[in-house]
């Protein structure tokens, strides 16, 4: 009985030797990637007759973009959309909400987008901000 008992021992001893000279792996990243859209984006006429969009490259920066947990309480990232609109982040795999940045303050309505990223693969979320200016 006490050999056994022995053997048993040497058995975990190595068992858990060799399981930690393996090196955990993290799973690998995901994409996040989408455009943002500010509404109204329609031509304006001015007063010379001339038309212009509505939306400029500035205007991306004054709504970042933020990556929230599943939950939507921590903040995992912001983001803010290049000159066209476009955005791109790099997340661990999970659950997220992609939100605006102070929206409540700015009076922009959006719906906060629900996301889930997977290792390894691009997922794309759309987003339009209506800032309510006609």
């Amino acid at each position: 009985m006490c050999s056994v008992l022995k053997l048993l021992t040497a058995g975990c001893v190595v068992f858990a030797l060799v399981c930690s000279a393996i090196p955990s792996v993290a799973a690998s990243p995901g994409l996040v990637e989408g455009h943002l859209q500010i509404l109204p984006f329609r031509e304006v006429e001015l007063a010379d007759g001339e038309n212009t969009k509505t939306t400029t490259p500035q205007a991306y920066s004054e709504y970042p973009l933020v990556v929230l947990s599943g939950d939507g309480k921590r903040e995992i990232a912001r983001l803010t959309a290049d000159a066209q609109g476009n955005y791109r982040a790099e997340l661990p795999p999970g659950d997220y909400v992609l939100d605006v940045h102070d929206r409540a303050r700015k009076h922009a309505r959006a719906k906060p987008k629900p996301f889930i990223v997977v290792s390894n693969q691009t997922v794309r979320v759309a987003m339009d901000i209506d800032t309510g200016i006609r």
